[in-house]
């Protein structure tokens, strides 16, 4: 915006200034040409007046000798004799000097310059012309000169215009840029940024409009993780009830797997209430190990999967895939995949999860045997094929775009049931 706020009004000063300056460069040549022509008329009036004194009592040739070829030289002057004698600079004998020869005073364009032609007036009647040339460097005197400076004047005239362009521009920008380095910093979840309203009065508007916005998000974000908070508070009664019935069975594999699920509801319900609890916070840059996560979200899925009769294949690459996700969002991603197989085909289907890495991307696929997936805007915020939130597969692509990820859809090519791949940038390691 700077740059064509500029850019405009040199165009604009630029055009006004070439507007001026042409027929200025035109009026410096057409006064130079007349000084020089009237310079020499004023020579020849002068030096026919003389002459035109001296030959009361003299001839002609005397009153020439009086005056002296060179005065006469010194003015690039000419005196022509009726019978054809010249005094001073040579005439070019096709000049035609009868009208000056018949008492008119003319001007007439000459080869290299100009001539002014003025009569002498004799008593003896004798045709006496004086001329007076002027060449083409004396008509041009100056002009370059004046040029030029008319020029640096209006390259000056030009720079100020973009200099005061640059000026008005940086008010009005500085203010703009503020406001989207304020955007940014709302954009990436820092709500108690705000931007100090300034330039004029529309922008300033902006600026005031940004900060009541930002501060009514972050009230209503704010009211949202209450809520958030007071529901999972309310399931704690709930899961300590079924804990304390699940404590009072006999001892059993079952009875232990059950405590260690709730165990691990529990952990969920108190993060979610943490996170919730806290106040609206900042992007924070905590990553994890792809790698790592995954393998401990396969252990604690594959009791499940045996009980249910399921062959489930685990192929993740012996090698740390730091990514930009944090540890518990991979988790909930992981889950959410695998629970969507658990809940979604039959017992005794099988599925795999694999961890692959290509060049700077991790890859995450969970696949199964299973029917597949129909209709791919199951990963829509609640659709659902079957009886479920609708929440899951969204979770799980809102959580892989926002670190820069994709998410993909398909059928499987190695069990010939549902395919989903994740795709993830792997964090530069220092």
């Amino acid at each position: 915006m700077r740059r064509r706020l500029i850019l405009l009004t040199v165009a604009v000063t630029g055009m006004v200034v070439i507007a001026f300056l042409v027929p200025l460069f035109i009026l410096v040549a057409d006064l130079a040409r007349d000084s020089a022509i009237s310079e020499a008329e004023r020579d020849a009036e002068s030096l026919a007046r003389v002459l035109s004194v001296l030959t009361v009592e003299q001839d002609v040739d005397d009153a020439i000798a009086i005056v002296g070829e060179d005065r006469i030289a010194a003015v690039r002057g000419s005196v022509a004799l009726s019978d054809g004698t010249v005094y001073g600079q040579a005439i070019d004998p096709d000049e035609d000097l009868s009208p000056a020869a018949s008492g008119s005073a003319f001007v007439a364009d000459v080869d290299g310059g100009i001539a002014v032609y003025v009569p002498v007036l004799t008593t003896s009647g004798d045709a006496v012309v004086v001329r007076v040339f002027t060449p083409d460097s004396a008509l041009r005197e100056g002009v370059v000169r004046s040029w030029v400076v008319l020029s640096a004047l209006g390259v000056v005239l030009v720079a100020i215009a973009g200099w005061v362009a640059d000026r008005l521009g940086r008010t009005m920008v500085q203010p703009v840029n503020a406001l989207a380095t304020t955007a940014n910093e709302l954009r990436h979840g820092d709500l108690s940024a705000r931007v100090e309203p300034a330039g004029p009065p529309e922008i300033e508007e902006v600026g005031l409009e940004l900060n009541r916005l930002a501060a009514q998000i972050s009230r209503l974000l704010q009211a949202e993780r209450e809520t958030a908070a007071d529901l999972a508070h309310r399931l704690r009664t709930p899961l300590t009830a079924a804990k304390l019935s699940v404590e009072g069975l006999d001892a059993a594999p079952q009875r232990d797997r059950i405590l260690a699920d709730l165990d691990d509801l529990e952990r969920t319900v108190d993060h979610i209430i943490r996170e919730a609890r806290r106040p609206v916070r900042r992007e924070e840059h905590r990553g994890c190990d792809l790698a790592g996560v995954t393998a401990d979200r396969c252990r604690f899925w594959s009791p499940l999967a045996a009980e249910q009769d399921r062959r489930f294949d685990i192929s993740i690459v012996d090698e740390p895939l730091p990514i930009s996700v944090p540890s518990a969002d991979m988790e909930a991603v992981i889950d959410a995949l695998i629970e969507n197989v658990l809940a979604h085909t039959p017992d005794g289907t099988a599925f795999s999860v694999n961890v692959r890495r290509r060049g700077d991307v991790a890859s995450l696929f969970v696949e199964d045997a299973g029917p597949g997936i129909a209709d791919a805007s199951a990963v829509e915020r609640g659709a659902s094929l079957g009886n479920s939130t609708g929440l899951g597969l969204d979770i799980v692509r809102r959580t892989v775009e926002g670190s820069g990820g994709a998410l993909a859809i398909g059928e499987s090519r190695t069990l010939g049931g549902a395919g989903i791949a994740a795709t993830l940038p792997i964090e530069p390691t220092s």
